[in-house]
């Protein structure tokens, strides 16, 4: 079913539409349809943008994280459980 709608759009716009238009050589409303269908497919999608500063945030810490023996790592989970379990730890 296609129903015609009505939709208020600004100069910019209206001229990307129109050079889309031309350049794909479809219809201004496939060229809007296939538009809307991208944009929902990506919805939920990490941007270029976002992906990028991500992982810039990760190669920036994962240096950070600490190499210590598996066994230090799990004396001080150890450690934080008794202490939740007891009201805090303790301070040196």
């Amino acid at each position: 079913m296609v129903r015609k709608v009505t939709f208020t759009l600004d100069e910019q716009t209206l001229r990307r539409l129109q050079v889309a238009a031309e350049r794909l050589k479809k219809p201004k409303s496939e060229v809007v349809r296939d538009a809307i269908a991208d944009y929902h497919d990506r919805i939920g999608r990490l941007s270029e943008v976002e992906r990028r500063r991500l992982l810039s945030a990760f190669d920036n810490l994962v240096p950070a994280i600490p190499n210590r023996p598996v066994e230090q790592v799990t004396e001080e989970i150890r450690e934080v459980r008794r202490a939740r379990r007891t009201g805090g730890r303790k301070r040196s």
